[in-house]
């Protein structure tokens, strides 16, 4: 059991060092919040944009599901351009209340035939792309909303993808969205077809959309009306719900749209082919677990960072957080440090775990594992050179890459320490890029938590298509010793960041919740989930409650550089706590908003209702019934 006597710094007199363990940034007890809690007892539905948590409103007041409601925000979204396009990836967890179990939905794309180390490293990359064709692997949300609609839904794909194609017909353009276009314009003037849409005033000083201008994608919007064109036509040969959607998935996957779609990315320098989108298979499949104080904690596997929120939490039972304080010294840096720990485990060992060789996710995973990761902690500093366990003796295998291990450092080439503050903001803006969250409940039990992405602005679009290209392939290694698991290869899906939450507890659905950014999503989600079990604050408290970024991580963007010992911390954090931060080894640095922005939904099994929470910046937003 931990002690607090292995945390005491030496050089620190007595009263001091009581105030490392009291203090703290913020209470937990109750506050007014900057928004509302929803409340809800028949439905909620929370996204990053106003107007697309409506249009899974509008799915939920025709009688829809959480899965047809989720599957028509994810829609939106992605017609938005809500730092994700149609061309990315679904990554999802569903409760099921008829058979009481959670469910994973594997919708990641996989690299092109093609893509091989070699590969690149003749083109004198270090590692694949981040922008345009090159580093596109196959669009799996397409496949990902229709199967989840397929075999979970109610609905239509029609009924379902109705408010994406009036959007896609012309929404009047919001103003973050503008911005990022103009912000990027440069790089989008490069891709012919991703200049036509995305560029209306192109010649002109401001070329992006203005806010408030309705913004039309005509070649979005055909490609959708062959979707449900393709659905209509198998319901009228007398095909079910299921089959007719699936005849749908099947025009994407291999019919007239993916003959257009590789043609444009072959056209711009890709290498996608025909093969490749037929081939690629979405899988439903059974996701990991921990329990936490009795509470079981789900997430998928290691083909995503999910994981490390289990192994983190794991590791955290065996210290008492809540006497602590929150956001205390002692709070702050046993957070830190454990985050350390699983995310160095993370950039070495995670990888598609339907590709060899085979990822050590049960000792990983296991209880014992984490109580020796445990002991490596420093209680005094942090430790700037964390390096992967080794969690093969906790599932009676041997490990056959310690000598990989010998060598590795979470550090890259390029020295942190020395880096100009225009390259720290580069820096932190890829590391907490991209994505979306979308939480979904009803009052029949089903919930959704999503957390999609890829084929962000600036996107390639792909031909007369309108579906921006992913640029996940950038998450992948070329070398096997920064981590043998996750290096690129024809057909393999790359390790990413997408992680969303579902929390049962006495077996039925406690909280479900997810964060948008890059790699701080099981950061945040970890500081979430405590705020609600060990401080008591409600979902929304939760939501906007101050959270730390560690950047001591590998990055999955671009260089992949970790910055060790870097912190960022909330404004309110008093001196005291700064200073006593920097003397233990952190460089630090401050934001005003800090809390992810995070999307979750809390059950409350007393009333019968929902409670439905969504940070306090950005432009999340829900509406609960």
């Amino acid at each position: 059991m931990f002690s607090y006597k292995r945390i005491i710094l030496k050089e620190y007199k007595v009263v001091l060092l009581l105030f490392i363990f009291i203090f703290a940034v913020n209470s937990s007890s109750t506050g007014r919040t900057e928004k509302p809690v929803l409340h809800g007892k028949h439905w909620v539905a929370i996204t990053g944009k106003p107007l697309a948590a409506t249009a899974g409103a509008m799915i939920f007041q025709r009688g829809g599901n959480a899965v047809d409601a989720a599957c028509a925000m994810l829609g939106a979204t992605c017609t938005m351009w809500d730092v994700l396009g149609w061309g990315g990836e679904t990554q999802a967890l569903i409760y099921n209340p008829l058979t009481k179990k959670v469910i994973g939905i594997n919708a990641l794309g996989a690299a092109p035939t093609g893509a091989t180390p070699e590969f690149f490293k003749e083109k004198e990359m270090e590692y694949p792309p981040s922008y345009g064709p090159l580093a596109a692997v196959t669009p799996g949300t397409p496949g990902g909303l229709m199967t989840m609609l397929a075999e979970y839904g109610t609905m239509s794909l029609k009924d379902v993808l109705e408010p994406s194609k009036q959007m896609a017909e012309g929404y009047p353009a919001e103003e973050e969205f503008t911005r990022r276009v103009e912000r990027s314009k440069d790089r989008i003037k490069k891709w012919p077809y991703s200049k036509k849409i995305l560029l209306p005033h192109l010649g002109k000083k401001h070329e992006a959309p203005h806010p408030g201008e309705v913004f039309r994608q005509p070649d979005l919007l055909e490609t959708l009306r062959k979707l449900v064109e393709a659905e209509q036509q198998a319901l009228d040969e007398g095909k079910s719900r299921k089959e007719a959607i699936y005849a749908a998935y099947d025009r994407f996957y291999k019919g007239d749209i993916a003959e257009e779609y590789t043609r444009s990315c072959q056209e711009q320098g890709g290498i996608m082919t025909m093969e490749d989108l037929a081939n690629w298979e979405l899988h439903i499949e059974e996701p990991v677990k921990t329990t936490y104080k009795g509470i079981e904690v789900y997430k998928l596997t290691c083909w995503v960072q999910g994981p490390v929120l289990l192994q983190m939490l794991n590791m955290l039972e065996n210290v008492d957080l809540k006497s602590m304080g929150f956001n205390s010294v002692n709070y702050i840096h046993t957070l830190y440090q454990v985050m350390n720990l699983a995310y160095a485990d993370r950039d070495f060992y995670y990888g598609d775990p339907y590709f060899p060789p085979e990822e050590p996710i049960k000792g990983l995973l296991s209880k014992e594992y984490a109580k020796e990761r445990f002991k490596k902690i420093n209680w005094n500093l942090n430790d700037p050179d964390v390096k992967p366990g080794d969690p093969y003796p906790f599932e009676g295998k041997k490990n056959p890459y310690l000598h990989l291990l010998k060598e590795w450092s979470n550090v890259g080439k390029k020295d942190p320490g020395r880096m100009s503050d225009a390259e720290i903001v580069a820096f932190e803006k890829n590391f907490t890029a991209g994505t979306t969250s979308i939480q979904a409940a009803d009052k029949n039990g089903w919930v959704v938590s999503v957390t999609p992405s890829g084929g962000w602005i600036p996107a390639c679009i792909a031909g007369k298509t309108g579906i921006g290209m992913s640029q996940r392939m950038q998450s992948f290694v070329l070398e096997e010793g920064k981590n043998p698991f996750n290096v690129v290869a024809p057909g393999k899906r790359p390790r990413a960041t997408l992680t969303p939450s579902i929390a049962l507890k006495d077996g039925k659905p406690f909280l479900s919740f997810a964060v948008q950014g890059g790699d701080t999503q099981d950061q945040n989600c970890l500081q979430f989930f405590l705020n609600v079990v060990e401080f008591g604050m409600n979902v929304q408290e939760a939501c906007e409650a101050p959270n730390i970024v560690s950047y001591q991580m590998q990055s999955s963007f671009g260089e992949h550089i970790a910055t060790p010992g870097r912190l960022t911390l909330n404004e309110a954090v008093p001196k005291k706590v700064r200073q006593l931060l920097t003397d233990m080894g952190y460089r630090l640095r401050y934001s005003k908003y800090t809390s992810g922005p995070l999307n979750a939904i809390f059950f409350d099994w007393k009333h019968r209702t929902f409670w439905g929470g969504s940070s306090n910046y950005g432009e999340d937003y829900g509406i609960a019934w």
